[in-house]
Order: C-alpha cells, then structure tokens, then sequence
C-alpha cells in the first residue's frame, strides 16, 4: 500500500506514478508495464511540465527520463526536492554511465533502470523505493555514498 508524507496508507491502497519521458512510445510501454499494479496518474513530454504537474497531481512515484526537452530529468528532480516533494523518484534512461547513475543518486533517485530492462526490472525500482530501498538495473553500479 501507498503511504503519505506522514507514514499512512492511502485509503484506497492505491500507489499513484506519474510518467515522464519525451518519447510517446516509451510512455505507452512504461504505462503498459505499471498499469497493473499501480495508478498512473498523468504522463509528461519535458522537464516543465513535469514540475507543474508533480506540484498538482502529487504522485508516490516519479518515472523519469534523464534526457528531456525544457529541463532534464536531473535538474528537474533537483528542483522538485527543493520545492519539498515527497514522491520517490526513479530514473528510467538509455544512460548507463556511472556519473549518470551517481548524479541520480545525489539529486534523491531511489532507482536507476536502464530501459533495456524497463520490463524486468521497473516494477521491481518502483517497489523498492516505496519501501525506501534503493535499486539500480544489474549491470551498473550503486554509488557507495548516494544520499539515498
């Protein structure tokens, strides 16, 4: 079950994500993947939007792409913890360099999935991070000092 900024579950049980990447068909196929098991709640195109609609919606969970048009998935991350959000993030992106990874980490990532392993392993981040555990695809490596 989802939990709030104060610890208790949303009444219905619901786990609420919002999507953000610039391409239509990695949205479709990430929203394919969640779906089931959890409420997607609204998909975005760029970085901007992605703020507004954070700040509206108030998701759990955040799927971001690294690369996006407007402002990256980083500096919008950064942004959003800045401002107070409390959803955890997890980064779903072609990068599968370890700055990238320990870039994610410090901005307040809780999951790195490489999209190659979208199906295997995003709904495994997404459940890890509701439990406050950090998870990163296999294959790369977790920064041994991530503010996570």
């Amino acid at each position: 079950m989802a939990q709030d900024q104060e610890g208790d579950c949303h009444s219905d049980g619901t786990v609420r994500v919002l999507l953000a990447d610039d391409n239509p068909a990695m949205l479709e196929a990430t929203l394919r993947i969640l779906e089931p098991e959890f409420t997607i709640v609204g998909t975005v195109g760029n970085g901007r939007d992605l703020l507004q609609v954070a700040a509206d919606l108030r998701p759990d969970i955040l799927v971001l792409d690294i690369s996006m048009p407007l402002l990256n998935g980083l500096e919008a991350a950064r942004l959003l913890k800045r401002e107070g959000s409390s959803a955890r993030i997890v980064f779903l992106t072609i990068h599968e360099d370890r700055e990238f990874v320990e870039e994610s980490f410090f901005v307040g990532a809780m999951g790195y999935v490489v999209k190659p392993r979208l199906a295997v392993d995003l709904p495994i981040a997404v459940r890890e991070a509701l439990l406050g555990r950090t998870f990163v695809s296999p294959g790369l490596s977790l920064p041994p000092c991530s503010s996570a």
